[in-house]
């Protein structure tokens, strides 16, 4: 996701870095070693404290295994026991999805369609590429074309199951700054912000099961952030951010439960909602940070404003660790926020434009859009990098992996994966 002149073109093309995706799988079992969605095994960048984490950057304890040249995207690679799947657009025209081997980048297979847009002018810098990050589940990898176009294919063998064209087959309009939106998985059904609206559909068929919150897609329409599943106020719910406002969506008939509006320069409200307890937190481009405390009485709703607090967020979904949020800004810096006071108790000078951030609860691992890798120590007092180093040449838009003892880390032209050694 970035872009250029007047903040108008300063949001609107990068928009897409936001919404990468994939399922959830928080079970207390054994943790998961796979990094099959958007930000991670629960969408919220955390990984199990109990799995491996890098404790140094340094080349000789992090190096290089492969690297595949592709073409651009900004989808995060998927990571399988055995794979890593990875989009890009080919030619201005085409769309493809590969399948490559996680110990070799040997490729498996690919499969190719038909897919392009030119987004608007003022975007035109940052490119007319693939955004949506796919999700896989049960064999089966699920990804979003940017025209609107969802395909479930066999991840072991390449083969298409079934493909929905949300304008064709649903009505509405190509949305201008493509699809966006990273799916996620909830049991039998899939969830994602396509069709000009906010849709579930059966993941086994592609058959639509409901479309609610609907935008219209076009250029003032269609999501540029991910949907996540919480419980809240005792109730089971999905957490959309629409361009507008954020909701929540009950899962059987797709119905509004509530809702609260989020100012926003034309409508660059980019973050994955961050769910904390019954509160929900966001921050948008021309707007501020902002923490909500939603309640039920009865069958009635309400949402209450917490706090605000003017550090305005842009694409870089937060972390949230100790009641802390963590959160990379419009300005380019790196704040922290206490959830409770909406204080921010340090923010640093300037770094990139953009940073995807994982963390393993006592560390954060950021990956800035220049290709600089940071390790840092998650301190509510002040601001503790470790380590950094300069890891690729290239842009580095696509959201960082993680995976037992390695990195994946997708520039803009290429895939490569770095392995660490354990500490003696």
């Amino acid at each position: 996701s970035a872009m250029k002149s007047s903040q108008s073109s300063a949001m609107l093309a990068l928009i897409f870095c936001s919404a990468l995706a994939n399922s959830g799988n928080v079970s207390g079992k054994e943790p998961s070693k796979q990094w099959a969605q958007w930000r991670g095994p629960d969408r919220t960048g955390h990984i199990d404290p109990a799995l491996p984490w890098p404790t140094s950057l340094k080349e000789g304890e992090l190096d290089q295994t492969w690297r595949v040249e592709l073409g651009p995207s900004y989808s995060s690679p998927i990571i399988t026991d055995k794979h890593v799947f990875v989009t890009e657009t080919v030619d201005r025209k085409y769309e493809v999805i590969r399948a490559l081997d996680r110990e070799t980048g040997n490729q498996a297979w690919e499969v190719k369609w038909e897919g392009a847009i030119k987004v608007p002018f003022f975007a035109q810098s940052n490119g007319s590429w693939i955004r949506a990050t796919p999700i896989f589940d049960e064999g089966r990898l699920y990804v979003a074309g940017i025209r609107d176009v969802l395909t479930c294919i066999d991840a072991e063998s390449g083969k298409e199951i079934w493909t929905v064209d949300f304008v064709k087959d649903h009505g509405g309009q190509v949305p201008s700054f493509g699809f966006v939106s990273s799916p996620m998985i909830d049991g039998k059904y899939l969830y994602v912000q396509a069709a000009g609206g906010f849709v579930k559909l059966e993941k086994a068929t592609g058959k639509l099961v409901w479309n609610g919150l609907k935008d219209g897609g076009g250029m003032m329409g269609s999501a540029f952030s991910s949907p996540v599943k919480a419980t809240i106020a005792g109730t089971p719910q999905m957490v959309v951010q629409t361009r507008t406002k954020l909701c929540g969506v009950d899962q059987e008939n797709g119905k509004m439960l509530w809702s609260q509006d989020v100012p926003a320069f034309r409508g660059m409200n980019i973050l994955t909602p961050t769910v904390v307890g019954n509160r929900v937190f966001t921050s948008s481009y021309g707007g501020e940070s902002f923490l909500y405390d939603v309640k039920k009485d009865g069958n009635d709703w309400a949402v209450e404003q917490v706090w605000a607090n003017r550090k305005q967020g842009y694409m870089s979904s937060p972390v949230v660790i100790d009641n802390h949020v963590y959160m990379h800004l419009r300005n380019q810096r790196f704040t922290c926020i206490d959830l409770e006071t909406g204080k921010d108790t340090w923010t640093t000078e300037s770094f990139g434009k953009y940073w995807s951030l994982v963390t393993n609860g006592k560390h954060i691992l950021a990956l800035d859009e220049r290709g600089e890798l940071l390790l840092i120590k998650a301190n509510p007092n002040k601001f503790e990098l470790i380590e950094s180093r300069k890891i690729a040449d290239a842009e580095t838009w696509a959201h960082l992996g993680i995976s037992d003892h390695e990195l994946f880390v997708r520039e803009l032209n290429a895939m490569a994966v770095y392995r660490w050694k354990d500490s003696p």
